[in-house]
């Protein structure tokens, strides 16, 4: 992923949350314009603030760079309540996903 790429991914990652760049830098105790001037690709974040943008959107770092991944923290919410089925929810669950899935 090359820098701008980041910004790229940084900024979709932060709409579907459904928030504004300044609200998510200021979140994040930064000034107002921090993820905007990542976003933009004018700098990057130190490590320890990646995690933080990472904390905040909750996600880990691997699903940021998950190109692939389109909405991670969704993700994330459905295996924790699949955590929580028993095996016969989860065999109803697992058709209804290969319904879906096999309409497209």
């Amino acid at each position: 992923m090359k820098e701008f790429d980041f910004g790229l991914r940084l900024a979709k990652l932060r709409e579907q949350k459904g928030v504004s760049a300044r609200d998510m830098s200021l979140s994040l105790g930064q000034n107002h314009s921090y993820i905007n001037t990542i976003e933009s690709g004018r700098a990057l974040p130190s490590m320890a603030g990646f995690f933080y943008i990472c904390e905040y959107l909750e996600i880990s770092p691997k699903e940021f760079f998950d190109i692939g991944l389109s909405y991670p923290s969704e993700l994330n919410e459905i295996i924790e309540g699949l955590k929580t089925l028993d095996s016969k929810e989860l065999e109803t669950v697992l058709m209804l996903i290969k319904t879906i899935t096999s309409r497209k």
